[in-house]
């Protein structure tokens, strides 16, 4: 069992930058592939990045690759995003994701999720 909670979100202007944190507990999270999705009001949950269990491989969407970055420090049990140079477009609630097996770019694939955080980035 894996409890998640992102923090981190607010509003920036865009241009500007936020980090993300998904802290996790459970016995597990060091083994597990963690995803970052993000949902605007009315739209799908979207896939934005994710990471293997030891941080050496990375997926991005073409949307944010360039922009954001994502990394973990399993001595923490920490997942951060690293959201730079921020647009308007970026504005969703972001979600942390986990799953036991390799990291995956559908939502569907995930076995725990975090409550999100809010991004909102004004014009």
């Amino acid at each position: 069992q894996v409890q998640l909670v992102e923090s981190g979100g607010g509003l920036v202007q865009a241009g500007g930058s936020l980090r993300l944190s998904c802290a996790a507990s459970g016995r597990t999270f060091s083994a597990s592939a963690v995803g970052w999705f993000r949902q605007a009001p009315g739209k799908e949950r979207d896939f934005v990045a994710a990471i293997n269990w030891s941080g050496s491989s990375t997926a991005y969407a073409k949307s944010v690759k360039g922009r954001f970055t994502i990394s973990r420090d399993n001595a923490k049990n920490t997942v951060y995003l690293q959201m730079n140079s921020l647009e308007p477009e970026d504005t969703a609630v972001y979600f942390c994701a986990a799953r036991g097996m390799a990291y995956s770019g559908y939502a569907g694939a995930y076995d725990y999720w975090g409550q999100g955080t809010q991004v909102t980035v004004s014009s």
